[in-house]
């Protein structure tokens, strides 16, 4: 949908631009006045921006419609952004009309228009693209903040309406020119002042996410549309920690485990009472409980032998009935000769572990998880 939104503008303007060139061409602003200059420029402008509105709303209409998806006051702030930014670049093109012969005009703004909005998401720095009106990716269970939409209305809202004053029937030329110009420089630096410590993420908010929580120690929490499972997932969760903790392998006692998938780019972090960790699609996929084993086990380097995580990592899917979780895991990594080795030497490391009594297994893990660079286990 954001792809369209320059194309909007290019036929805003350039449809407005005709209409001004229509107009100029039928020598109307020489007739007596009857009615409003503005008034005439408006009814002129309506069928321009309606059918860049329809360019804005359509295809997101199409496909809620198709989903059977209603849309949520948080979902329209885009949508209403564009479609005020059609309205300013329609008062830009019918300016640009009263001038310059429609012939002329019309294709070469709805061009320039349109690559000067779409372009910028490849430039940098990065205000260009905030202030422009073509707005990014919107992930899920985000939301962009007021001053995200609110930064491109500035730039031509104020551009627009400096228009409007320069073509004001009363005072000085002079001074309308100044004061529009006043108008359209302060919107314009107030939307780069505003834009330009921005990174490529423009500020925005995330977690708006229906949500569905279970269980306690720990209490675990999933979108709506993936929590058929959970219930289960969350007693499975609860008794591999159990497991673990009894083995010796893990101290963790998280309180509260959360899916960061809702985060969106936030990237909140995690605390020893609360895990935020990717639970969506391990969900729908069946290796959830595996996922927060392998998370439980903490290694004390970062850089750690193979062979020696991958023991501890199906240890513990053995303790905890998770092995086809860790099977399929492997096989989705892909099982190269060189890899299928390993998981021979993996798997006899394991057998012969598990046919130790628990305080040797204890000594194993714990040994294993103090393990760094190239130690074997």
């Amino acid at each position: 949908m954001k792809t369209l939104y320059a194309l909007a503008y290019a036929v805003a303007a350039a449809l407005s631009c005709w209409e001004s060139g229509r107009l100029r061409s039928a020598r109307v602003w020489e007739l007596a006045p009857a009615r409003s200059r503005y008034r005439i420029a408006a009814n002129a402008l309506v069928p321009a921006v309606v059918l860049a509105w329809l360019v804005v709303l359509v295809p997101p209409a199409l496909s809620l419609a198709r989903s059977g998806t209603l849309p949520t006051p948080d979902s329209l702030r885009l949508p209403l952004g564009a479609m005020v930014l059609c309205v300013a670049h329609a008062v830009l093109g019918f300016a640009v009309g009263c001038w310059i012969p429609r012939v002329i005009a019309t294709p070469i703004l709805a061009v320039a228009d349109w690559i000067t909005v779409a372009f910028t998401r490849s430039v940098l720095p990065y205000w260009p693209r905030h202030v422009s009106g073509q707005y990014g990716s919107i992930g899920f269970g985000e939301v962009p903040g007021l001053v995200t939409v609110l930064v491109p209305v500035l730039l031509a809202g104020g551009v627009a309406v400096g228009l409007l004053l320069l073509w004001l029937p009363y005072g000085p030329l002079a001074l309308r020119a100044a004061l529009a110009l006043a108008v359209a420089a302060g919107g314009a630096l107030g939307a780069y002042r505003t834009a330009v410590p921005w990174t490529a993420t423009p500020p925005l908010t995330a977690g708006h996410v229906a949500m569905t929580c279970t269980g306690e120690a720990p209490r675990m929490c999933v979108p709506e549309f993936t929590a058929g499972t959970l219930p289960q997932v969350q007693r499975d969760t609860a008794e591999a920690l159990d497991t673990l903790r009894e083995a010796g392998a893990t101290s963790a006692r998280p309180r509260l485990i959360t899916d960061s998938y809702v985060d969106g780019r936030l990237h909140k972090p995690s605390t020893d009472a609360v895990w935020r960790m990717a639970l969506t699609g391990p969900m729908q996929s069946g290796d959830a409980v595996y996922r927060v084993v392998v998370r439980s086990l903490r290694f004390r380097c970062e850089q750690v032998d193979a062979r020696t995580a991958h023991g501890v990592w199906l240890w513990a899917a053995s303790r905890t009935g998770q092995e086809d979780a860790y099977r399929k895991r492997r096989e989705e990594e892909g099982l190269t000769p060189v890899a299928r080795q390993l998981e021979e030497q993996v798997q006899a490391d394991v057998t012969r572990v598990l046919s130790t009594s628990p305080a040797e297994q204890t000594r194993w893990v714990r040994r294993s998880l103090a393990a760094c660079g190239t130690e074997q286990s």
